[in-house]
């Protein structure tokens, strides 16, 4: 994993979807904003009570894909990237840190809508478009 890919994926503003498939394979796609990678293995992202985290206590795999326009299909930019939990958290330090980031960047209301903090391993990285390239290729 590069540096190149934690700058392309903390870029801000920007918001991509992440997908995840409960344990019967029913499947959700959520568009966020915050998952933030914190070093170039690891992601971590702040969740409400909604299907993204029932989701993923069911099972710790997940995708996220970042989109950024361009003038033909081919010149689009973006990212696809393969996640495996490593950690979730209702309660303690990852949770606690996280909501006092948000409430720093959105408000304490904001943060307080947070029920859960999330740690991700990168497993894959693909780019937006696969012809056979690198994403650097790509972002």
């Amino acid at each position: 994993m590069s540096s190149k890919l934690m700058e392309y994926f903390n870029k801000s503003p920007r918001i991509g979807t992440l997908s995840t498939a409960g344990k019967g394979g029913k499947v959700d796609s959520a568009v966020f904003g915050s998952p933030h990678m914190i070093d170039e293995k690891t992601v971590v992202m702040g969740l409400g009570k909604n299907r993204t985290l029932a989701n993923l206590q069911e099972n710790p795999y997940a995708v996220f894909l970042i989109m950024e326009p361009g003038e033909t299909i081919t010149d689009w930019k973006g990212v696809r990237v393969y996640l495996k939990r490593t950690d979730l958290a209702t309660s303690g330090p990852l949770l606690d840190g996280l909501k006092s980031q948000l409430a720093r960047v959105a408000g304490e209301a904001v943060a307080n809508m947070m029920d859960a903090a999330v740690k991700f391993e990168i497993i894959e990285i693909r780019p937006l478009i696969d012809m056979g390239q690198g994403w650097e290729q790509s972002v």
